[in-house]
C-alpha cells in the first residue's frame, strides 16, 4: 500500500487491514484509492488534529469530481471509515451522503448515422482470420436489427434462442434479462419476416436449444464483450463518434440503440396522437424495467440532435417524472 503521511495514517492502515480481509478484492483496491485520497488531501490542508471538522470534510467533497454517482460512493467509503474511528473514540463530523442528481445523457443516432452502421453491417465480410466467432458477418446485421426493433439489452439478444422465438406470432420469450424477468417482446412483422429468413439460413430453424447467434461451438453464444468489439468497428467505419464529450454524456455504442428505439417510441406515439403518459407504463414493461423511474433516464435526449422534439419530451417529461432529490 502507498506511504501514508496524514495525522490519521495509523487509522487508515488499520482500517483497510480490515477491509482486505473482509471484503472482494476489487472493493478493496477502491477504498484504498479513496483512502490513499483522502490522506492526501489531510496533509494538503495541514491537519493535525484527528477530530476532524465539518469545514474540513466539506472542503474534501468539494474537490471530488465525476458524476454524483461516484461522488456519493466516495462518500460512503469516507463515512464507513469516521464511523470506525468512532469506536477509537476519535469523534469527527460526518458528512451527509450527498443528494444524486441523473446527469446522464444518452447518445441517439440520427437516421443517416444508423443508415451508415446498417449499411457497414449488412456488407461485413467473412475474416480471412480463423476466429471463435466464424459466422458474426451473418450475425452482426441481425443483432442490431432486435436490438434497435424491440430495444433489446445485447445480453437478452445474445442468449436467444430458436425456442424463445415465435415466427407465428412475431413475439420473442426473454428469460435471460436484468433483474431475472421473463417477459414477452412482440415484434413487428416486417423484423419478424427478417428473423425468419435468417434462422432458415442459419439452419435452426426446429431445433430449440439453438442459440439464435453461435459461436464456431452451437452450444455456445457470441459473448457481449465481442458484439461490442464489432459494433465499435461499424462505429469506425461509419465515422461515428463524439469528441469533447459533456459530463454524464454517453457517446456512442451499441447500449445506444436502445435509446433509438424508445425516441422513436415516443415519436410515434405522439404521431399517432397518443397520450404520453398513457404509454409510458407499458414501455416501461416492455423495456423489462422494475419501475417508471428507471425508464425516466431513456426519455432524456441530446437537444443538438433532435432540438425539435425537447420542447414536447421537456413537456412529457415533467409532468410524468417532477424533478426531485433522492438519496442513494
Amino acid at each position: 500500500m502507498k506511504t501514508l503521511h496524514s495525522i490519521l495514517k495509523d487509522e487508515i492502515s488499520g482500517f483497510m487491514a480490515l477491509r482486505k480481509v473482509s471484503k472482494s478484492k476489487s472493493t478493496y483496491r477502491y477504498d484504498k484509492c479513496i483512502l490513499q485520497g483522502f490522506d492526501e488531501y489531510l496533509c494538503t490542508i495541514s491537519c493535525d488534529n484527528k477530530n476532524l471538522t465539518e469545514e474540513q470534510l466539506t472542503g474534501w467533497i468539494n474537490t471530488l469530481a465525476g458524476h454524483t454517482r461516484t461522488i456519493v460512493s466516495k462518500v460512503v467509503v469516507i463515512r464507513i471509515f469516521l464511523n470506525q474511528l468512532c469506536s477509537y473514540g476519535i469523534h469527527s463530523y460526518i458528512p451527509p451522503v450527498p443528494k444524486i442528481h441523473d446527469d446522464y445523457i444518452p447518445y441517439i443516432f440520427s437516421e443517416t448515422e444508423l443508415d451508415r452502421i446498417f449499411h457497414g453491417a449488412d456488407y461485413l465480410e467473412k475474416s480471412s482470420i480463423v476466429r471463435k466467432n466464424t459466422l458474426i458477418h451473418v450475425e452482426e446485421p441481425m443483432i442490431l436489427r432486435l436490438m434497435c426493433g424491440c430495444g433489446l439489452r445485447i445480453g437478452e439478444t445474445l442468449s436467444l434462442k430458436m425456442g424463445d422465438v415465435d415466427l407465428i406470432a412475431g413475439v420473442l420469450t426473454l428469460k435471460c434479462t436484468k433483474g431475472d424477468k421473463q417477459r414477452l417482446v412482440p415484434m413487428h412483422h416486417s423484423l419478424t419476416e427478417i428473423l425468419g429468413h435468417y434462422c432458415m439460413a442459419m439452419g435452426i430453424v426446429g431445433c430449440p436449444e439453438s442459440y439464435l447467434f453461435p459461436t464456431i461451438d452451437p452450444l455456445e453464444p457470441v459473448t457481449p464483450k465481442n458484439a461490442m468489439h464489432k459494433f465499435d468497428d461499424l462505429l469506425e467505419l461509419a465515422k461515428i463518434s463524439l469528441p469533447g464529450r459533456k459530463k454524464g454524456q454517453r457517446g456512442p455504442c451499441q447500449h445506444c440503440l436502445r435509446h433509438v428505439f424508445v425516441f422513436k417510441a415516443f415519436s410515434n406515439a405522439d404521431k399517432a396522437g397518443r397520450r404520453i403518459d398513457d404509454v409510458v407504463p407499458y414501455l416501461s414493461i416492455y423495456l423489462g424495467h422494475d419501475s417508471l423511474r428507471e425508464t425516466e433516464k431513456y426519455l432524456k435526449f441530446s437537444s443538438e440532435m433532435f432540438p425539435e422534439a425537447m420542447e414536447l419530451f421537456g413537456e412529457y417529461t415533467a409532468q410524468i417524472f417532477p424533478e426531485v432529490n433522492y438519496d442513494e
